[in-house]
């Protein structure tokens, strides 16, 4: 195999109350990028549309991924990249991860399949070191194990994918306005009462156990965030509203996904995410605010040869 196109998966992180440990992988929404090898040994960014990203490899996530797959395999080749962004950086959709991981997974296929799902997630978490600064796992672990994943430890690093069922169906609104990670985490609490620690941590349960059982009751009532969501939605445009009106057509729950601005709400069946999505319209068509609606399926898999 020479030459590879993947399609990477936009992501949701999080998931209401599970903060920086919890994410799944959106079957319609992501980005291609096509990998072809080269005997130059060096990595080069050829092409970007849909964002504006740096060229240099050192300086983009996706050439960081490769040089250092590329260097850890020993590998007697180099690589020119051409990205397709069909989502827009700072979205909360795991732009950035996508890029990461998408690489992770086209490398390795160029390889001969060298790395496993964990390997490639430690990979992919180096891109994210470039792009926010910060080893983080869950987007780029949903985006490479696809449906849900739980990231139970960092040390060791230690994934663990959700079953999902197959009626859950997510809708997505994208402001179109900007909410720096680094901006979210502040206002996020440094501690918290051990009360509502117990309340976050016996939802992330609830929601786990519904996500393997298939109860959508528990699914719904789980999707609590009370370290997050109360702080950070301040910083979201008629939050409470789209909330509200989701929950009004048939949401599950609703919730800010990654470090926002997007909102995503999960429901049952594609009729139901449909409606949810005219709710979601009919309250930012009247805020003079851009946005982007996305109505999804959960994936099956992550990163996927196309």
């Amino acid at each position: 195999m020479n030459q590879i196109k993947v399609f990477a998966p936009a992501t949701v992180a999080n998931v209401s109350c599970g903060y920086d440990a919890m994410g799944f992988a959106l079957s319609e929404l992501g980005d291609n990028m096509v990998f072809k090898k080269t005997e130059t040994k060096v990595v080069r960014i050829t092409e970007i549309h849909g964002a504006d990203l740096p060229f240099e490899a050192d300086k983009n996530v996706a050439g960081v991924v490769a040089k250092l797959m590329l260097q850890h395999s020993e590998a007697d080749f180099g690589l020119d990249i051409k990205i397709q962004k069909n989502f827009k950086p700072g979205s909360g959709l795991g732009s950035s991860a996508a890029s990461a991981a998408g690489t992770a997974f086209a490398v390795n296929e160029l390889l001969g399949s060298k790395y496993d799902h964990l390997q490639l997630t430690k990979f992919a978490m180096q891109g994210e070191v470039a792009a926010c600064g910060s080893a983080i796992a869950d987007n780029v672990a949903a985006c490479i194990y696809g449906g849900f994943i739980l990231v139970r430890s960092y040390e060791p690093l230690d994934i663990v994918p959700i079953p999902t069922p197959s009626e859950l169906v997510a809708t997505i609104i994208h402001p179109q306005i900007e909410i720096k990670t680094e901006d979210a985490r502040k206002v996020v609490p440094e501690t918290i009462p051990v009360k509502t620690a117990i309340a976050q941590w016996a939802n992330v349960g609830g929601l786990i156990s519904g996500l393997y059982a298939g109860d959508f009751d528990l699914i719904g009532n789980s999707l609590i965030d009370y370290v997050a969501e109360p702080q950070r939605k301040l910083l979201i445009p008629h939050f409470d509203e789209v909330k509200e009106a989701a929950i009004k057509s048939g949401a599950l729950g609703v919730g800010i996904s990654g470090s926002g601005p997007s909102m995503f709400a999960l429901s049952k069946g594609m009729f139901m995410a449909k409606q949810i999505a005219e709710a979601m319209h009919a309250i930012y068509e009247k805020s003079g605010i851009d946005y982007a609606i996305y109505v999804s399926n959960i994936s099956k898999t992550g990163a996927r040869p196309i």
